[in-house]
């Protein structure tokens, strides 16, 4: 049996989420995907909220994935302790809310999903994401793994997927916004893929507005960030899976743009 999943890179914003609504269910039917995975932890450009969260599983996510900014919507806390879909960094401190693994029932059989935080640029308060991805696999032996890595630099998310080929069915990163052209199996079967890319709008900095993104970048003074406008699109990748061997069969790069206009 194989099973078939779509990962979504990070969802900017209110246009975000209405275009992860307008496209996502579409998708999954004509993918045939049995899960899905949907990194959330931009829908309130920085965070995300309860009530948004709602809307990217109504939207036909499976489980969502968070990243550094988790904790800028504080009322995430309660919640992530009552819902066991939707995951933050398993390398946070333990005491945070919320766990970092989740093992689901799927119609292929169970599927374990990991959502780790990397250090380099990014959060060295977090625990070493290699050494705990070492302690997590103990606990999903014989489950088909995948794993997104909200990190910054691209050796790390590289270095990561050579360290579990073969341990984990895929490995996607997420954090950066820009989806990279490495999609791949890995030498001892993991599906693989440095970034993503993001959902939300196309002609953005990372999903802001570009007057604003200029603006920082000139030294001046600017406002709370807003999603830029026009039209959107969805980035993410689908990995087929052997559900027998773990082992990552094939990859698919997914890339769904907005009719301007529609």
């Amino acid at each position: 049996m194989e099973i078939r999943i779509l990962a979504v890179g990070d969802v900017v914003g209110t246009p975000g989420i209405r275009f992860l609504r307008k496209t996502l269910g579409k998708l999954k039917r004509e993918k045939k995907i049995h899960f899905c995975v949907v990194n959330g932890e931009n829908a309130a450009m920085v965070g995300l909220s309860p009530e948004q969260a709602e809307e990217i599983f109504d939207a036909g996510a499976d489980c969502i994935t968070l990243g550094n900014h988790t904790w800028n919507q504080r009322d995430i806390a309660p919640y992530l302790e009552d819902h066991h879909r939707i995951l933050r960094p398993a390398n946070f401190a333990p005491q945070n809310p919320g766990a970092g693994l989740g093992i689901y029932d799927t119609d292929m059989g169970k599927l374990a999903v990991v959502n780790l935080i990397g250090r380099c640029d990014l959060d060295f308060h977090a625990d070493n994401p290699f050494y705990k991805m070492d302690a997590l696999l103990k606990k999903t032996e014989g489950i088909p793994t995948v794993v997104d890595f909200h990190a910054e630099a691209t050796s790390e998310k590289l270095a990561m997927g050579f360290y579990l080929d073969g341990r984990v069915s895929a490995l996607w990163g997420t954090h950066t916004h820009v989806p990279t052209a490495d999609l791949r199996v890995l030498p001892k079967g993991t599906g693989y893929i440095t970034d993503l890319g993001m959902t939300g709008p196309r002609d953005s900095a990372l999903g802001v507005d570009p007057v604003q993104s200029i603006a920082l970048f000139r030294g001046e003074l600017t406002s709370r960030f807003k999603p830029a406008p026009g039209p959107c699109w969805l980035c993410g990748a689908v990995f087929t899976i052997d559900c027998a061997t773990g082992r990552c069969l094939s990859t698919e790069q997914v890339l769904v743009t907005e009719e301007v206009g529609r």
